[in-house]
């Protein structure tokens, strides 16, 4: 409260600390850790991440037990797709997956 009642600037890390950021990086390497960042989205099945933003987007509006709700339903819809049958598959065959999205 204090912060949005005063205007008082953070420093990166007590923005981790408080919750606001996942990680602060120094200047010269931000580049570097958003490439590595972007690639390992880029990795990931499209289909399921697209899953997830959507969902994370509508529980904003949610109060948390009816997000909870819509999170355990969405768990479960990606575990039926084919992309999590293929990324269990491949974990259990220790290779890098093929995603059919």
């Amino acid at each position: 409260m204090e912060m949005l009642l005063t205007g008082t600037p953070i420093t990166a890390n007590e923005a981790v600390e408080y919750g606001l950021i996942n990680r602060a990086v120094p200047a010269d390497r931000l580049k570097d850790e958003v490439a590595v960042l972007a690639r390992t989205i880029s990795n990931a099945s499209a289909h399921t991440v697209s899953l997830g933003k959507s969902a994370f987007y509508r529980q904003r509006e949610m109060a948390i037990p009816e997000a909870y709700e819509m999170a355990e339903k969405v768990m479960v819809e990606n575990l039926l797709t084919a992309d999590a049958h293929e990324g269990i598959t491949a974990f259990l065959e220790k290779r890098s997956p093929h995603w059919t999205t």
